[in-house]
């Protein structure tokens, strides 16, 4: 339950929510693309290939910055992607205040992300994912944009948008997943000279889509890319084939089969099922043509 002092800490731009912005130009993250946080993408070119409709681009802003970027399927109350630029925290995981778009809600709202209050107004219930949905779930609000992957406290806390989650089962959150996101951090930290660009996402069912609280989607796998274009000469040959680029694959229903990623019957039975298998960048783009059926390319001319 949200405390008392995190309800006044929002409260404050909770007023804003609600008041339309007549006269002047809008400064909003919601847009037809990503021209206003493009910096995020490397080479600022978003993922290419992307062609169904429904998908809006959000440039996600938080305290008057710009600190992540996503792509909103609106339909499935989801994100299918996060975009972030890698930077290793500079402290610890702050406190869960969660917060929605409000421009998803009414386009001429406050021009950045806001805390959920006691009371949602109905334009935000039916425009995205909100807090009830993931109680009794049996999902965890799984992060596309970890915040241990953001430097600074602003920038960890904006990672606590639902526009940046999507339904996780606990054996992945916090399991095989997990590990894979400390192992990006470390190589990053051990490897990579410049940026590291990241793109994290959901990949939905094939056959049709599966919901929680028959409003959200919960995605079959996850998946990540990161792109390092300068790195360490002397990389160790277990290494080196993870730069420039790299990718994985995300189990996140122990049930689905084995086509994309292999089970490992062996590992312990809180994460058996939700294992995640490493590999090339051209690997993970052509699963992601072939369950999304759009030929997608996700960092320019493939990081080089």
């Amino acid at each position: 339950m949200m405390s008392q002092k995190k309800i006044l800490q929002c409260s404050a731009g909770a007023l804003l929510l609600l008041l339309p912005w007549f006269g002047g130009l809008v400064l909003g993250e919601i847009s037809n693309d990503f021209s206003q946080c493009l910096d995020f993408f490397y080479k600022k070119t978003p993922p290419q290939g992307i062609t169904a409709a429904g998908h809006q681009p959000i440039c996600q802003r938080y305290k008057n910055q710009y600190r992540f970027a996503s792509l909103y399927r609106r339909q499935h109350r989801s994100p299918l992607y996060s975009a972030y630029i890698l930077s290793p925290a500079d402290g610890k995981r702050p406190d869960s205040t969660w917060m929605f778009e409000p421009q998803l809600g009414f386009s001429r709202a406050a021009a950045e992300m806001q805390c959920f209050q006691s009371t949602v107004d109905q334009n935000v219930i039916e425009s995205q994912a909100v807090f009830e949905d993931y109680r009794n779930s049996n999902f965890t609000k799984g992060h596309l944009n970890p915040s241990m992957h953001q430097k600074t406290k602003e920038d960890r806390e904006a990672t606590f948008t639902l526009t940046n989650i999507v339904p996780q089962r606990a054996g992945s959150n916090s399991g095989m997943w997990n590990g894979l996101e400390k192992e990006v951090l470390r190589k990053f930290k051990a490897f990579c000279n410049g940026s590291m660009h990241v793109i994290t996402g959901a990949m939905p069912y094939e056959s049709e889509p599966r919901w929680i609280n028959h409003r959200v989607s919960a995605p079959e796998y996850m998946w990540s890319a990161y792109c390092c274009p300068s790195y360490k000469s002397n990389l160790p040959k277990d290494v080196k084939p993870s730069f420039p680029t790299y990718a994985a694959v995300g189990r996140n229903d122990r049930n689905s089969g084995e086509e994309i990623v292999p089970v490992d019957v062996k590992a312990r039975a809180a994460v058996r099922g939700y294992d995640v298998r490493r590999m090339s960048l051209e690997a993970l783009e052509g699963i992601l043509e072939q369950r999304l059926a759009m030929p997608i390319t996700l960092f320019h001319g493939q990081c080089q």
